[in-house]
């Protein structure tokens, strides 16, 4: 049988997007198996361990196979990005060991690497195997990353002191502080590792997108047309997405408290896998939310413990009653409900009571929203996420802004603006529409000879 070896970074979201491309190759071309190489590091990047179990009983047709772990001590290094890439890079003899172990029982068809797996790129010719990327978030930010080497030429500054527009193929201008964060300084490992990712792309096999053709038609057109590669062939893309998690826990609290609530009444907020607030924003979001008088639904974290060798692991519960105003509990508890760390947001979002959503804008929530038709307010907090948010307001009309006050806090007054625009002001209606019409487009994409269906055909043919 043909093996399409799947090699996911450590991270939550990097990992379910990248089983749910499986999930897709093995549903419209079962003669394929897939096998995920997985990482499993010693630092908090979302708990993936049940994710797996679950995966594994389920789909036979893919199967997992963890490399060795590799320990690393999580102080010596900058940023969780670093991490990451240097854990890939370590992992590279394991990983050309997995793959002759694969090798020996199945023809290895396709490799289809994440971004940050960059180092395994150079295993490819050993075993006479096509390497494509599997880009986790959206074609304008591969069309950025695509054009990050010309940009990088063209001047000596890190963007973070540009303090001017970012123009580049395909996108909207973009002020240079919104670029994604580990560009922003060119002083930085991240930085220099990402310039390297970014260089590689053109050098694949081609390059397969989290995303649809009517979601993201210029950034898509520029990239296909060269421009964002102005110096070399671009690879072909397949945007083959929506790719979105389905399933979770049916019976959590919470899908039970969204059914006595009113369709469409319900705001709900939740951060991704690793989005964390100060003690002091979270007081803020909770004023904003009892003054909007709006029903809500808010997933809290705390913040990892203040001990520097803490740092990079997996935060304590919550304790909401020190966490949260005083009495704030018990004067909302007619129409709002906090969970601890984690509901089933798929679930969540495509359940009727829920009528509007302030995101990190983390892709894969991003997916999960449209896929929902659910309108959105966009509160980014690390990674892409800022940029994500210009071209998700500026360009999508998916979102309204989160904005926020100097030194980055967002004021309960904003909090509560917001809520209100979009649960019952002008603007909501706008992005309501919007996220309506793209929750068609998505389905469409995904059915028989949809954009999406041609793309993936087109993709597992090369192979």
């Amino acid at each position: 049988m043909a093996t399409v070896v799947l090699y996911p970074s450590p991270g939550f979201g990097h990992l379910i997007s990248m089983v749910e491309l499986g999930k897709l190759i093995t549903k419209h071309h079962p003669s394929s198996s897939i096998t995920v190489l997985t990482l499993i590091p010693s630092f908090n990047t979302g708990a993936t361990a049940s994710y797996v179990r679950h995966i594994s009983a389920t789909f036979p047709a893919i199967t997992f196979h963890h490399l060795p772990d590799i320990p690393l001590d999580p102080q010596i290094f900058p940023s969780m990005e670093a991490i990451i890439f240097e854990l890939v890079r370590r992992s590279n003899p394991n990983v050309k060991t997995a793959l002759q172990s694969i090798s020996l029982s199945s023809k290895i068809t396709a490799f289809v690497i994440d971004p940050f797996c960059r180092p395994a790129i150079s295993l490819a010719d050993e075993f006479n195997v096509s390497v494509y990327y599997f880009f986790t978030s959206g074609a304008c930010c591969l069309a950025q990353f695509l054009y990050i080497p010309t940009l990088h030429r063209t001047t000596t500054q890190s963007f973070k002191d540009m303090n001017t527009l970012i123009h580049s193929p395909g996108l909207p201008p973009i002020t240079s502080s919104d670029m994604v964060a580990p560009l922003l300084d060119r002083n930085t490992i991240d930085y220099w590792a990402f310039l390297e990712t970014c260089e590689q792309f053109p050098k694949s096999a081609g390059i397969i997108i989290n995303t649809f053709d009517s979601l993201e038609p210029k950034a898509i057109k520029a990239i296909t047309d060269g421009f964002c590669v102005p110096n070399m062939p671009t690879p072909p893309i397949y945007c083959v997405g929506p790719l979105v998690a389905t399933g979770g826990d049916g019976s959590h609290e919470c899908l039970s408290w969204l059914d006595m609530q009113p369709s469409g009444s319900v705001v709900y907020l939740c951060f991704g896998s690793l989005g964390v607030f100060s003690s002091d924003q979270l007081k803020e979001i909770a004023k904003g939310l009892e003054t909007s008088g709006h029903r809500f639904l808010w997933v809290v974290r705390s913040l990892p413990s203040n001990k520097e060798e803490d740092r990079f692991l997996p935060p304590p519960e919550p304790d909401l009653d020190v966490l949260l105003p005083e009495g704030f509990l018990n004067r909302t508890k007619d129409r709002g409900l906090v969970v601890k760390t984690w509901v089933p947001q798929v679930a969540v979002l495509n359940h009727n009571s829920i009528g509007g959503f302030v995101t990190h804008c983390g892709w894969n929530s991003v997916l999960e929203a449209v896929c929902a038709g659910v309108p959105m307010v966009a509160w980014p907090l690390y990674a892409e996420q800022r940029f994500n948010k210009v071209l998700l307001t500026d360009e999508m009309k998916l979102t309204l802004p989160m904005d926020e006050s100097e030194g980055g806090m967002v004021t309960a007054m904003e909090v509560e603006k917001r809520v209100r625009h979009l649960m019952e002001g002008d603007e909501g209606k706008v992005v309501r529409k919007v996220a309506n019409a793209k929750k068609e487009e998505a389905a469409m994409a995904l059915s028989d000879g949809g954009s999406s269906h041609v793309a993936l055909s087109k993709l597992v043919a090369t192979w």
